[in-house]
């Protein structure tokens, strides 16, 4: 079930769209994403790396990069320790090149996601000790490292924990109680007395402020920073940041750079997956790269995807982008398998009623986990937890929808698990087998999730009529990119639609092209790319079997169909012709 509903925010359109020369429709998108001035608006629209915030607004940075300098000149050993998902590897990437051409000691470790688990451990620490690292920097990760730093603390090491996670807390009677690692500088935006004006960014931008202040430090020339402003946006879209303020800009230079990338290793991995530089968007980052990169650290190790970034041979670049796609290619396989298992499970046991979902696969892979949940969360529109068996016991990860803070939640049942964190919309776990059944009563028992929750929440921001439509328009649309979490891609709407044709494209037939014509008479090419055989069977529980026929057979009928949608212009032949992309439909009779 889905609940419809059209943005609602005032202000004086006209005027904002005269003062910032665009149209009136533009300026109502930008304020549906609360941006209230032209000012604000512009900055959204035009925003360059001049207004990227100071770094050394984030607490504890001018510290950890003075500690780091002395221990450059003194020529200690450093070690990077990161985690092994998109934003570990490009912050790691960041901060061995950035440490490198200050001139460091220093190498890398990335923790195997089965042997070793999620960050920094006594097992990783004793591994430094023994190479002779005196320091160790962490990178997207380390704020949950409360005990461990500890332990490598008594044992001589200086710690720089540069991360970005949710700081991990106690509560009693009510009131939070933060724990924050001991260590020699804690950089984090998410500590309550840093001044970083915004929160939400990542590893990888953290580790690059962090960079930007050595290479102050070192008198190294601003400009050379912006040589991993491409890696910084590749984590920051994979990350799911929400691409305002500053992450906006990050992306959308880190993506302007990519047309002419100077990193070999990328220029490859975009090559393997037959995309063209010239056209990469956010969606190519989150779903088609960003994937490759993971994968690595799913199902070998994430030490791959960073030698890939690293490698300045074009010939073995290739052979390294070919063997992550083909890694990728085998994650999607188990993925699709470990789907359908999920929802079998829910069905036999009859915890699909429940309003948190925990499933519990033991035989899956456990890299895979986030990617089933998330994929469940979707079909469901409930929270989830995808729980999988391993050797040391109970292994899992969440992914939330909104109005549920994941994290804040496995807080009150901190007691089920080993070892937890995350965020309001994703977390990771470890338990004993034997808390299993505690977890999924204690945390149902615990939700004030209502019924109302699980409706999914369709936000569209204007009700604009197809016949509105212009290649202009369409083109201005571009300025609203890059799209993705907190910049969503625009959602118009039509009611009444008349579906005048329709056919099914593709061998997979999950493209669906209609022709669709408004009240007045006006027409448009439609695509529909989703389950076409639900497409089909909701048309025909809407209107039934003999009006389904009509509709197929080109005839006249009595169905109305409204629609959410996007707008895009279709290019063949040197032809171009308006068509628009439906993401959400329902159906009605006129008689």
């Amino acid at each position: 079930m889905e609940q419809w509903f059209i943005a609602s925010k005032r202000a004086d359109f006209k005027k904002l769209a005269s003062e910032l020369r665009v149209s009136p429709v533009l300026t109502r998108l930008m304020r549906n994403r609360d941006l209230i001035t032209a000012q604000e608006m512009d900055r959204y629209l035009h925003g360059s790396l001049e207004d990227l915030y100071d770094p050394y607004l984030l607490k504890d940075v001018e510290k950890g990069a003075t500690i780091i300098q002395n221990k450059i000149n003194n020529r200690n050993k450093i070690r990077i320790i990161s985690d092994y998902d998109v934003d570990g590897v490009s912050s790691n990437y960041i901060l061995y090149k950035g440490l490198k051409k200050c001139g460091a000691i220093v190498d890398y470790k990335i923790p195997d996601r089965i042997e070793d688990g999620y960050g920094i451990n006594e097992h990783l620490i004793e591994q430094a000790l023994a190479d002779g690292v005196d320091t160790i920097v962490t990178c997207d990760n380390g704020i949950a490292a409360f005990d461990q730093i500890a332990f490598g603390k008594k044992q001589g090491l200086t710690f720089v924990i540069t991360d970005h996670h949710d700081v991990p807390f106690t509560e009693e009677n009510g009131q939070k109680h933060l724990l924050i690692p001991e260590g020699d500088a804690v950089i984090n935006p998410k500590q309550p007395d840093c001044r970083y004006p915004i929160k939400n960014i990542c590893g990888a931008v953290v580790a690059y402020k962090f960079i930007e202040v050595l290479y102050d430090l070192f008198k190294i020339d601003s400009q050379e920073m912006y040589d991993y402003l491409e890696i910084a946006a590749i984590a920051t879209v994979c990350d799911v940041m929400t691409l305002q303020d500053e992450n906006r800009i990050l992306v959308k230079e880190g993506l302007r750079r990519m047309n002419h990338t100077k990193n070999v290793g990328l220029k490859a991995l975009i090559s393997v997956n037959q995309l063209s530089e010239s056209r990469l968007t956010a969606y190519h980052l989150g779903f088609i790269l960003g994937p490759c990169i993971n994968a690595s650290g799913r199902l070998s190790t994430a030490k791959a995807a960073l030698e890939l970034l690293l490698c300045e041979d074009e010939d073995t670049a290739r052979a390294m982008a070919e063997n992550l796609l083909e890694l990728n290619n085998q994650r999607k396989d188990l993925t699709k398998k470990g789907e359908e298992q999920a929802h079998l499970y829910l069905e036999e046991t009859g915890h699909l009623k429940d309003k948190v979902l925990v499933v519990f696969l033991p035989d899956c892979h456990e890299s895979i986990a986030g990617i089933i949940a998330g994929r469940i969360r979707e079909c469901y529109n409930k929270p989830v937890f995808v729980i999988t068996r391993t050797k040391e016991g109970l292994k899992g990860s969440g992914r939330s929808i909104e109005g549920y803070h994941m994290y804040d939640e496995m807080v009150k049942v901190r007691e089920c698990f080993d070892k937890f964190g995350g965020h309001p919309m994703a977390a990771g776990l470890s338990m004993p087998e034997n808390k299993l059944e505690e977890f999924r009563d204690k945390i149902n028992r615990n939700t004030t999730l209502t019924e109302k929750d699980f409706i999914k929440k369709v936000h569209i921001d204007v009700a604009l009529p197809i016949s509105w439509l212009s290649e202009e328009f369409i083109e201005e649309l571009n300025l609203l990119e890059p799209f993705g979490n907190g910049n969503t891609k625009p959602l118009f709407a039509q009611k009444d639609l008349s579906i005048r044709g329709m056919r099914v494209l593709g061998a997979s037939g999950r493209c669906l092209k209609m022709q669709l014509e408004d009240p007045d008479g006006y027409d448009v090419e439609a695509l529909y790319f989703g389950d076409v055989s639900c497409f089909m069977k909701d048309l025909e529980e809407a209107c039934g079997t003999v009006e389904l026929q009509r509709i197929q057979k080109g005839l006249s009928h009595h169905v109305r169909m409204d629609c959410t949608y996007y707008p895009d212009i279709n290019e063949w032949r040197g032809q171009k012709t308006i068509q628009i992309v439906i993401k959400n439909y329902r159906f009605k009779m006129t008689k």
